[in-house]
């Protein structure tokens, strides 16, 4: 096998750069015999048949070709049309929507096409890890909010004192319902955000990929208050299993979405014909299908806070998402990383420790219930077995 001539070097910025937590430590404990894993966001459903046959068909009709690089029309109206009913902003096809290979790839050509060296991002946690390392590559730096005293929320307040205290803001990142907390905003919550955001002449990078999964609450844009100021990202992954399509989008106003269709054109040229077609359906003709996952998963939800409350954990009631994020046992303090290991290597439970998303995630556990009934039953009772001292 070869290996790299000694007088090659590396990117400085690119080693400084750390791999998503979550994927670590997936990779540390998935090779542990038996071992039942909550760690990823990965819905345990399958993908509509419907959406399924529309991605067969393409590829049985050749459509096997270069697609325009900003996305089919037919999908980006779908995904307007679609805009439209949930937020009420109406987003041109043409111009203010880009299809992107997933929801990663939005953020990465978003943050490419707004900053410049010496800008800041600033991004409550904890949160999806993947915002702060995608600034780094982008030049830009980043200021993490913790959110841990205020119920896992951002509050206007935190965000004013993040905003006198740091210079050269010019975007804050929401992601809510949240991963990984399952908190969702209120719609008045959203509305005083959006008055600082707009006080401060910001950008707001709003990652909504799991909108159509809240339980109980209507979910509520801030894309709809702040249309000129936001940059709305989603995709099809969570609200119908299509994780592994990679189809997502992003919309914005025209000016800016010039910039990060460029940036998508030099990432990726263009995303896959056979999944913008799966896309396109599900989008036309399947704006029902997570209503089916959504029940699931509450039920789920439910079951898993029942158990923990048995096992004395105190959790965040999610309102969203398919996550519960969990206080560890008081005698490990805030080392959630060495209780995550211990129940994945004892108990063979795979957990994400709360620390790999961020400040105010320590001292936590992010379990996802996108997981069959069985592996759940079955891992609450390792669980209950390992905090009763049994192996």
């Amino acid at each position: 096998m070869p290996e790299l001539a000694n007088d090659l070097a590396l990117s400085k910025k690119i080693q400084s750069v750390k791999a998503s937590g979550i994927r670590i430590f997936d990779n540390k404990v998935s090779t542990i015999p038996g071992i039942i894993k909550l760690t990823l966001g990965e819905p345990d459903m399958n993908t509509p048949e419907h959406v399924k046959t529309a991605a067969i068909e393409s590829i049985r009709n050749n459509d096997s070709h270069y697609a325009p690089q900003k996305g089919k029309l037919e999908l980006r109206q779908a995904i307007s049309n679609y805009l439209k009913k949930a937020t009420g902003v109406v987003y041109d096809p043409e111009t203010e929507i880009v299809v992107t290979v997933g929801a990663t790839e939005a953020i990465n050509a978003t943050l490419f096409s707004i900053t410049n060296r010496g800008d800041k991002v600033a991004i409550p946690t904890p949160v999806f890890s993947l915002y702060w390392p995608v600034a780094t590559l982008a030049d830009a730096d980043y200021v993490l909010m913790n959110t841990s005293e205020d119920n896992f929320k951002l509050t206007p307040e935190r965000l004013e004192s993040t905003l006198k205290e740091e210079s050269n803001i010019k975007a804050v990142i929401l992601n809510y319902p949240v991963n990984p907390t399952g908190v969702e905003y209120t719609e008045s919550e959203i509305r005083a955000l959006a008055e600082v955001i707009k006080a401060h002449n910001l950008y707001v990078i709003t990652d909504e990929i799991y909108s159509t999964l809240t339980y109980g609450v209507k979910h509520f844009s801030i894309a709809s208050v702040i249309p000129e100021r936001a940059i709305y990202i989603s995709g099809l992954s969570k609200s119908h299993a299509m994780t592994g399509y990679r189809l997502g989008y992003v919309a914005g106003p025209a000016k800016i979405m010039e910039q990060i269709g460029k940036v998508h054109g030099l990432m990726v040229t263009t995303t896959t014909d056979s999944s913008q077609a799966a896309a396109t359906e599900a989008l036309e003709h399947g704006l029902d299908d997570p209503e089916k996952y959504r029940k699931i998963y509450q039920r789920r939800r439910d079951f898993v806070l029942d158990e923990l409350a048995k096992m004395g954990m105190q959790a965040v009631k999610p309102q969203g998402a398919f996550y519960i994020f969990a206080k560890i046992p008081a005698k490990y303090g805030k080392n959630d990383m060495q209780f995550a290991l211990d129940l994945a290597f004892e108990a063979k439970v795979g957990i994400t420790p709360g620390s790999a998303f961020g400040p105010g995630g320590e001292g936590y556990v992010r379990m996802s219930y996108a997981s069959s009934d069985e592996n759940l039953h079955e891992a609450m009772e390792r669980m209950k077995n390992f905090l009763r001292g049994e192996k």
